[in-house]
């Protein structure tokens, strides 16, 4: 089993071959070099290098938000996807505008697109935010299929809920990279809890989580 982040060692990350730790990954090096051989295909190549790129280009200087458009840019994609949150309409509205104004042509949908009602799909009254009323499901398929019919170049996800971002990850044709993720508790910024997770957010890890 690998534990990197329990390790004291990371040789990893200095070419330090003679401390590797025994159940260091770099040992598998059948699934290593298959790995390597990925990125080398035509089709991942260009996709890699321009995500190293990016990294050095605007390390500690750009934002996200920012760098999400370089990249999309250097890449040569003109048709962006954004799948957004119900949650996030305002956020996707100034995202969309940002990257119109930067000569992208932007195809937007919501997470409720296909206004199906939750219970058509299985999921109990108790667990709606409003039981007995209708509360329209979260449609992420859907929304992976709609862009896959507008064929984006490349699709961004802004604020989808856990699980459901999974299953636009699984389901886009085009590749995604995640701008927002949902926290609803922290102003969608997960990193608050982990960064207080020894102090003030001790007790917000129960077991009644």
């Amino acid at each position: 089993m690998y534990t990197c982040a329990k390790c004291k060692v990371y040789a990893c990350r200095g070419n330090q071959a003679a401390k590797l730790p025994k159940n260091c990954p770099i040992r598998n090096q059948e699934v290593l070099n298959e790995a390597l051989e990925e990125y080398k295909k035509e089709e991942n190549i260009q996709f890699y290098i321009t995500s190293a790129e990016i990294e050095r280009l605007g390390y500690g200087q750009w934002v996200r938000v920012r760098e999400t458009m370089e990249f999309c840019d250097r890449m040569g994609y003109h048709r962006i996807g954004l799948a957004f949150c119900g949650g996030l309409c305002g956020e996707a509205e100034i995202v969309s505008d940002l990257l119109t104004r930067h000569g992208f042509e932007v195809v937007s949908v919501i997470c409720k697109a296909g206004g199906i009602d939750k219970a058509e799909i299985g999921i109990q009254e108790e667990y709606k935010m409003h039981p007995n009323e209708f509360e329209p499901m979260c449609n992420p398929v859907f929304q992976a299929r709609l862009l896959n019919e507008q064929k984006t170049d490349f699709n961004i996800a802004l604020g989808l809920c856990v699980g459901h971002d999974s299953f636009l990850y699984r389901y886009s044709e085009a590749m995604v990279t995640t701008l927002v993720v949902k926290d609803r508790v922290l102003a969608h910024n997960p990193a608050g809890a982990i960064y207080c997770a020894k102090g003030y957010y001790k007790n917000k890890f129960g077991d009644e989580v």
